[in-house]
C-alpha cells in the first residue's frame, strides 16, 4: 500500500489550525443559538435587535471573522481529505488552486453581503 501524505498529521500546523478554527466555530455557533433560543421569544424584537447589532462594526468583524475561519475549516478539509483519496503530482496542484478560488470567491461575496446588511 503507497505511503499518503496527510497535513493532519498530529503535530503539525495544520492539524492545529484544524483543531483550533472547529472550536472557534462550535463556540460562536453555541453562543448564536443560546442566543436565539433560551434569550429571548419576542421575535419582531430579535429582529429589530439584530438589524441593531449588525450596524455595529463589532458585530460585523465578528461575521467576517465566522467566513473566514469556517471557510479555511472547510477548504483545508477537503484538501485533505483529497490529498488522502491519493491524488499527487498535478491533480494535487489544481485541487489547491481550485479551492484556493473557490475560498477566496465565498469571503469576497460574503464580505460583501455583510457590507451591504451592515450599511456600510
Amino acid at each position: 500500500m503507497a505511503q499518503r501524505y496527510s497535513s493532519f498529521s498530529s503535530g503539525s500546523t495544520a492539524w492545529l489550525l484544524q483543531r483550533i478554527t472547529a472550536a472557534f466555530l462550535v463556540v460562536v455557533l453555541a453562543f448564536h443559538f443560546f442566543q436565539l433560543h433560551f434569550v429571548t421569544h419576542a421575535y419582531e424584537i430579535e429582529f429589530a435587535g439584530s438589524q441593531a447589532r449588525m450596524q455595529n462594526v463589532g458585530y460585523f468583524v465578528t461575521m467576517v471573522l465566522f467566513l473566514v475561519t469556517a471557510t479555511f475549516h472547510g477548504v483545508n478539509g477537503v484538501y485533505n481529505a483529497l490529498v488522502n483519496q491519493g491524488i499527487d503530482g498535478i491533480q494535487k496542484r489544481v485541487a489547491q488552486v481550485v479551492l484556493g478560488a473557490a475560498a477566496l470567491l465565498l469571503v469576497v461575496q460574503g464580505i460583501r453581503v455583510a457590507n451591504t446588511l451592515a450599511g456600510f
